[in-house]
């Protein structure tokens, strides 16, 4: 029996993972950061998450069924933005503001633009600050656990020049006011091991981020645990920022991309009005990926660099 030379495109090395496995990874190191909000902040927090998530499945299949594309929900891709936009979200938001951030997310920001793969940023990123501009009111009226008064359970970052160093116990068990996921700073941080000991996201983005951070608050005199702990940035350092379609592929882009996501988020912090700038920070970053990975790209193996030419150099 002879041998073939079979001819095809690239990839030509593949791997047992598929885009459904990857996002079903995902939405497992979520789950304890869910049961925890539901903990906290009671059903509530469940009836929000699954508001999103049918919402965000609904319009991705709709919107491929009325444009004549193959439907992609099978892939878990709508279920992990509607997790995300829910984890960004007060437990007492109404429904029907769910579900437009939703609608923004899939259809606006993701399926607009070709759908997995072509959208130019985090979907859940984009719903987030679509809906705190268009209902800052309902926006900020977060949660709070039960049982707790409200003004000795205010969100650390909005209220740390009132109350002073925010208690480590609280941040890492999630026992004060915020959205659903970032309170509980414990399940976060399982939930980002969990992901890079399975390599479904690579440490130099969130350790970057997360160091970047660390390092400028002590220069600003602020308090590195607070900072790290509190305001969503272990949520967006190991959910948000690691995203493959909106962060950069290359070592050296995914080190900047660190950078600059940590020096925006405490520049906005610190210098800002807002006590938040994780979900900004994470957004005006995903607009700088393209030219952060012309910059940072590899030289293509076999390909001779130009010369530049020497005419006139006699002369």
């Amino acid at each position: 029996m002879s041998n073939k030379l079979i001819v095809t495109a690239a990839p030509h090395i593949t791997g047992p993972d598929s885009t459904q496995k990857i996002m079903q990874r995902v939405c497992l190191a979520l789950l304890p950061t869910l049961v925890a909000s539901v903990i906290i902040f009671g059903i509530s927090s469940l009836i929000l998450t699954a508001v999103t998530v049918a919402a965000c499945v609904f319009f991705e299949w709709g919107y491929c069924k009325l444009v004549g594309r193959e439907t992609p929900v099978g892939d878990f891709s709508a279920v992990v933005t509607g997790m995300l936009l829910a984890f960004n979200l007060p437990s007492t938001l109404p429904w029907w503001m769910a579900v437009v951030g939703a609608f923004l997310a899939i259809v606006i920001v993701k399926q607009l633009f070709g759908g997995l793969g072509y959208n130019f940023a985090n979907p859940a990123i984009v719903g987030r600050i679509a809906l705190a501009m268009g209902f800052a009111g309902k926006m900020s009226s977060y949660g709070y656990p039960r049982g707790v008064d409200a003004a000795t359970a205010a969100t650390p970052l909005a209220h740390i020049a009132d109350f002073g160093p925010a208690d480590y116990v609280t941040l890492l068990l999630g026992n004060h006011g915020g959205v659903l996921g970032e309170t509980c700073a414990i399940t976060l941080i399982i939930g980002g091991v969990y992901l890079i000991a399975t390599k479904v996201i690579s440490p130099v983005i969130p350790v970057t981020y997360l160091g970047t951070v660390a390092v400028l608050s002590l220069v600003a005199g602020q308090d590195p645990i607070v900072q790290l702990l509190s305001g969503g940035l272990l949520l967006g350092a190991f959910f948000m920022a690691t995203d493959y379609v909106t962060s950069p592929t290359t070592q050296l882009g995914k080190l900047i991309f660190g950078l600059g996501l940590g020096v925006i988020t405490c520049a906005i912090r610190f210098l800002g009005t807002m006590a938040e700038g994780v979900s900004f920070s994470i957004l005006l970053m995903n607009l700088t990926v393209p030219y952060i990975e012309v910059l940072t790209r590899q030289d293509r193996l076999g390909i001779a660099k130009a010369k530049k030419s020497k005419e006139g150099a006699g002369k």
